[in-house]
């Protein structure tokens, strides 16, 4: 997937209007870039094709795990900069397995979970932007977490703690992380499994949508 459709507008209808789509365009490369790329592009909206599919059958080929997780990535960081983003998604079977994802946005279509229109109704009116986000402070990352309901706030100065997140923000093989390290992210649930790629879950904060203070 190295191309999206995009327009310059997050409505649907406006979309629809003259002038306002933006056509297949490129989003090739590291997430974090190709998001910002279609930022400055001046896209609001963004379709991906093809459903991103996180069952464990699904992503056992290391390529198939990869493309996955960089699908992934994707969403997360055109969330970060408030895109509303077009995108199916099937889960492996469980009532609270699309929890962990509840900071992205809302995807399209939902399969997996045992009442997924009850779950896609709920995930859509439980979401807002920065629920799940990191900010780089001089020395030290500032993660705050409201997936679950309440503030979750970590502060990790750590430079190998911090390394990790680097390495993780476009995904990596598991293998490629210290162990300790990975599972201290993993019981915190700031990082996703697929095969055998882990990615970093939060995404950095570009846009605030209340005063700092309050966030």
């Amino acid at each position: 997937m190295d191309t999206v459709t995009a327009w310059r507008d997050y409505e649907l209808e406006a979309a629809g209007l003259t002038g306002m789509s933006l056509g297949k365009v490129e989003a090739a490369g590291p997430p974090s870039e190709a998001a910002a790329r279609l930022w400055r592009s001046g896209a609001r909206r963004v379709r991906l094709t093809g459903t991103t599919d996180l069952r464990p059958a699904a992503n056992s080929d290391a390529a198939d795990a990869a493309r996955t997780v960089r699908r992934l990535c994707l969403v997360r960081e055109l969330t970060a900069h408030a895109v509303y983003v077009e995108w199916e998604l099937r889960l492996a079977s469980g009532p609270d397995v699309w929890r962990p994802l509840n900071h992205l946005q809302p995807p399209l279509v939902l399969s997996g979970p045992p009442d997924p229109e009850q779950t896609l109704r709920t995930w859509r009116e439980e979401h807002y932007l920065c629920k799940c986000l990191w900010r780089q402070g001089p020395g030290f990352v500032q993660i705050r977490d409201r997936r679950w309901g309440e503030l979750h706030r970590f502060t990790v100065d750590e430079p190998d703690y911090q390394e990790a997140i680097a390495l993780l923000a476009d995904g990596a093989p598991a293998a490629a992380v210290p162990a300790a390290i990975l599972e201290d992210f993993r019981s915190e649930r700031l990082v996703g499994d697929v095969g055998e790629m882990v990615w970093w879950l939060p995404y950095r904060v570009r846009r605030w949508i209340q005063e700092a203070m309050a966030i």
